[in-house]
């Protein structure tokens, strides 16, 4: 991926490091290290544990990043969003007996200590398909792709509309494409009839495009007790203030949920608006007391 703008973060209860490694070690070729951590003084009271440890890990997975948060167990992901990994035979040199062992493979290692959402096995839409949630409770869906289809990247950010957010894929996808530059929608499913809660009307699975990355969002088909949450939020690089403040006042719907670059959006999606040179300005004497001070970021106020 030559430019990746939207990064994917993963909230850890306190075991960000040791994620980082099982999936390092999941992934042929994965790369985990610390990033940054959290500084000695200028701490609130509930983050004093952590000084001096690690604040965040980041995850390379065939060229896309990934961000593990060491926090607490305030938050944890779900399946709402999920990571769909395509297993493309041409990234195999067309070999599917490969795609599908390697496939088989990241599958043993990510349901190790996990448990299956859907097993893998033959379904309608492709020939290798399963959904895990990992030891972690990160959600992963493992497909093999057809490689005579359009192609799309080895890591896709799948968000499932359901609770709360049910039968508003749509609504949230045209948002997003509204919002972001160059972007686009690309595939839409519909589902026939009413499955579940699931009108007609809305979509069994799409995706859509903002910049050189693509994601994944569909309505749930079954009745779900979880919607999104800052378990598995979407952290934005914006290139200056005047993106991160475009960026703020059209995706923030719950004031409330504003503190430090995060927001959440009309359908319950977590965002980090932030600057693209965020590890640059927090190593600024004092910049993370500031930072936790604020909603919005202000560049100039770090």
């Amino acid at each position: 991926m030559k430019s990746q703008k939207i990064v994917p973060n993963i909230w850890c209860n306190r075991n960000a490091e040791e994620a980082g490694e099982f999936y390092a070690s999941a992934f042929p070729g994965a790369v985990s290290r610390v990033e940054s951590r959290y500084p000695s003084e200028g701490l609130l009271d509930f983050q004093q544990d952590f000084a001096g440890e690690p604040l965040t890990v980041a995850l390379e997975i065939e060229g896309t990043r990934l961000t593990l948060i060491n926090a607490g167990s305030e938050f944890s992901p779900n399946p709402s969003i999920s990571l769909m990994l395509n297993f493309d035979p041409l990234m195999f040199g067309g070999d599917e007996d490969a795609a599908r062992a390697r496939l088989d493979s990241v599958w043993r290692a990510l349901s190790g200590g996990g448990s299956e959402l859907m097993p893998l096995g033959e379904y309608p839409f492709s020939k290798r398909y399963g959904w895990v949630e990992d030891r972690y409770g990160v959600s992963w869906q493992l497909m093999l792709t057809d490689p005579a289809g359009e192609p799309r990247p080895f890591v896709i950010p799948a968000l499932m509309f359901g609770g709360a957010a049910q039968n508003r894929a749509v609504e949230a996808t045209d948002l997003y494409v509204r919002v972001f530059e160059d972007s686009e929608i690309g595939t839409r499913v519909p589902y026939e009839q009413q499955t579940g809660p699931a009108r007609p009307d809305s979509v069994m699975f799409s995706d859509f495009r903002i910049g050189e990355q693509w994601f994944a969002a569909m309505d749930s088909g079954v009745e779900q007790d979880f919607s999104f949450t800052c378990g598995m939020s979407l952290e934005v690089l914006c290139e200056d203030q005047a993106e991160i403040d475009r960026l703020w006042e059209s995706l923030s719907a719950v004031p409330e949920a504003e503190q430090c670059g995060w927001l959440a959006d009309p359908f319950g999606v977590s965002w980090q608006i932030v600057p693209a040179n965020m590890g640059e300005l927090m190593e600024r004497p004092g910049a993370f007391g500031r930072m936790l001070q604020m909603k919005k970021i202000v560049i100039d106020e770090l």
